[in-house]
């Protein structure tokens, strides 16, 4: 390991005379024996807001040979500037302002590298499609090639009501101010022209409710080609992201591979659920490979190691029983399509009769859904199906008599018709254990009028069927003799997504058809990886425990669902910490409330409260959210309130009341 030095904060000067705020860990030396860089790009603050993370992973590159950047986006953190939204064009101009400069650096050997978890795993790989000349390689953690499928605002032409809940923390990352110690006396001024800037998240990305040209902006399934360095894909399976993996596997043409561990949006080497491993040994690897020209051998290994889960009853599993599995390639020969087809009630490998078989569930039908993104905190992930069971139309398997192993999507093509021009598709994939437990294993939602496209949706014409293909979520997981596979469909999934604005009824025509992405066995070679290491963590100090509570009722006389989460101390009930070397504490509360009545979809509502905190003696910020969301049969209406102050004092406020046109979602 090599001896290293930091430079808490300096500034990267832009040629239009912004300056992006950036730190640096650097190995002892790097000024007379050049190293090659590697950059992490992002909005949520180097001084505070990720220092947690940032030390024991950059130090790690650090210490291995690497000049690891930690730099702010435009409008955030300490650097200068306004930020409008998210991977505009000016965000990924100015990446690559940045990674030329790196490059020029005395202490730079040219080479440049890029990485980044979720937002920084989108900007890397939007940046590497502008093919800056020093950008060599780069490492996309829990991150989308498709903005409009696979992001927190809409998934499958349906609206997540993570939208709201993603929104209105950006509210609160956004009007946190520059650190004074840093920018000196000018913070205050900085921080009311942020303030008096920023825009109403949720609403401003409420308003493309079609795959139109913003989101294409970013997605870069649009076009792979574009992309010619090479790419390590990471993800897992208790994230949102993972379909991305697959897709960019085989979609680039670059030299690439793929990673997928059973962990939720965490980077791999601090992974939850387990089992962590040791991933920033394997990010060195591959730095050492494509900015280094070593030899090691990397490229020579499986294109893709995923983690094949084996059972456990629904809820927190850590470590999560199972083991990594190769493939050389993706798609991979030795994964082929089981089709089971669809009579009522049952799943057969045999084609059956044609029957009709109609079901309209409770609008608040998706109790158990869990989080829409796992974050690793115990309660979010989904919970024993049974409770939306009840209300799905379910096709069950016979009972299982050899292992049946997964990896891939599950697909359905069936028929159906509904009664209402709007609606909506939820299919869950589950295995029945034999004492009946029914446990999640992948799902989709869709909204019905984008069955032919995401960027020209069609009313559907009520009564008339209409043949539906739909890709179920990626996953690997190992079914056990004497249990049975289960498809449960439905045609709401609340919380999880935003109802359509009728109740609805649908009529599925038998036989259907379910493809199970089943991995044959045979001889494996065994995938294994180093225990998980870092460098040294930044000093911290818990002030508070921290406190998440998770709970959902149901009224049996008014039929109103009310599902309640909170998180004191801490977004997840992490607790409120201090980060001793520069003397800053951080809590952040926030309290969500959905409640729905079964039988009317028009009575969601959806309210957030939202209370961020941060300072130190003599500095003290303070940052009220609260946001709401309710819809007519037309519009969506979404308000909005943040209150900024310092020492206890107002400093500003905003209020917002938008009304958005539902287009036909």
């Amino acid at each position: 390991m090599s001896p290293i030095r930091t430079i808490e904060h300096f500034f990267i000067p832009l040629a239009d005379g912004t300056r992006l705020a950036a730190r640096i860990w650097l190995p002892e030396g790097a000024e007379t024996k050049p190293v090659p860089a590697i950059l992490e790009y992002i909005p949520y603050r180097k001084r505070d807001g990720t220092r947690g993370r940032d030390e024991p992973m950059h130090g790690w590159f650090a210490e291995n040979g690497y000049a690891a950047i930690r730099v702010d986006m435009r409008g955030t953190g300490e650097s200068d500037g306004l930020m409008d939204d998210e991977y505009l064009p000016r965000e990924l101009d100015d990446a690559c302002e940045v990674i030329a400069w790196l490059a020029d650096q005395p202490w730079c050997s040219g080479a440049v590298g890029m990485m980044g978890k979720s937002w920084g795993g989108f900007n890397c790989l939007q940046v590497a499609a502008l093919r800056p000349p020093s950008l060599k390689a780069i490492i996309t953690v829990c991150s989308t090639d498709d903005r409009y499928a696979d992001d927190i605002h809409f998934m499958g032409g349906t609206l997540l009501n993570d939208n709201l809940w993603w929104g209105s923390i950006m509210l609160a990352y956004q009007a946190r101010p520059a650190d004074p110690t840093l920018v000196g006396a000018g913070w205050r001024a900085q921080w009311l022209q942020r303030l008096e800037h920023m825009p109403f998240f949720p609403a401003l990305w409420l308003s493309h409710q079609r795959r139109d040209a913003y989101w294409r902006h970013g997605s870069i399934c649009e076009d792979f080609s574009a992309i010619q360095c090479p790419v390590f894909a990471v993800g897992g399976w208790g994230d949102a992201y993972t379909n991305a993996i697959p897709r960019m596997l085989e979609g680039l043409q670059v030299p690439r591979l793929g990673l997928i561990g059973p962990w939720a949006h965490i980077y791999p080497q601090d992974g939850v659920p387990g089992p962590a491993i040791g991933f920033l040994q394997e990010a060195t690897r591959w730095w050492d490979h494509w900015l280094k020209g070593s030899d090691n051998g990397i490229m020579a290994e499986p294109m893709l190691r995923a983690f094949i889960e084996e059972w456990t009853p629904p809820g927190h599993r850590d470590p999560v029983p199972g083991r990594f599995v190769g493939e050389m390639k993706w798609p991979s020969p030795r994964v082929a399509p089981r089709t089971f087809h669809l009579a009522p009630g049952t799943l057969a490998e045999e084609r059956g009769e044609v029957a009709e078989v109609a079901f309209a569930s409770p609008a608040w039908t998706g109790a158990a859904a869990g989080e829409w993104m796992g974050t690793g905190v115990t309660g979010e992930e989904p919970a024993d199906q049974r409770h939306d069971d009840a209300f799905s139309c379910v096709f069950d398997s016979a009972v299982l008599t050899e292992r049946l192993e997964l990896l891939g999507a599950p697909e359905i093509e069936v028929q159906l018709a509904s009664d209402k021009p709007v609606a909506q598709l939820c299919a869950r994939l589950c295995d029945i254990a034999p004492d009946g437990t029914s446990r999640r294993i992948a799902y989709a939602v869709f909204n019905l009028t984008h069955r032919d496209s995401h960027a020209e949706p069609e009313a559907l014409v009520p009564g008339r069927f209409y043949r539906i293909a739909l890709k179920l979520s990626d996953c690997g997981y190992g079914f056990m003799p004497g249990h049975r596979i289960r498809l449960a469909l439905s045609t709401a999934y609340w919380p999880l997504i935003w109802p359509s604005p009728e109740a609805v009824t649908l009529t599925l025509r038998c036989p259907g058809e379910l493809r199970l992405p089943v991995r044959a066995p045979g001889q494996e070679q065994a995938v294994t990886f180093e225990p998980a290491m870092s460098a040294a963590r930044a000093p911290t100090t818990q002030v508070a425990q921290g406190r998440m509570t998770r709970s959902t009722a149901l009224d049996l006389l008014s039929n109103t669902a009310t599902y309640v989460t909170h998180g004191e101390g801490g977004l997840f009930g992490e607790g409120v910490l201090r980060f001793d070397e520069i003397d800053t504490t951080l809590s952040h509360s926030l309290r969500r409330e959905l409640t729905i009545r079964g039988d009317e979809p028009l009575s969601a509502r959806y309210r957030l409260t939202e209370e961020y905190e941060m300072g130190r003696e003599g500095w003290n910020i303070r940052i009220e959210v609260k946001t709401s969301m309710h819809a007519t049969a037309g519009d969506f209406i979404l308000e909005g309130e943040f209150k900024a102050m310092a020492n206890g004092e107002v400093a500003a406020e905003r209020h917002w009341h938008e009304k958005i046109s539902r287009d036909l979602l």
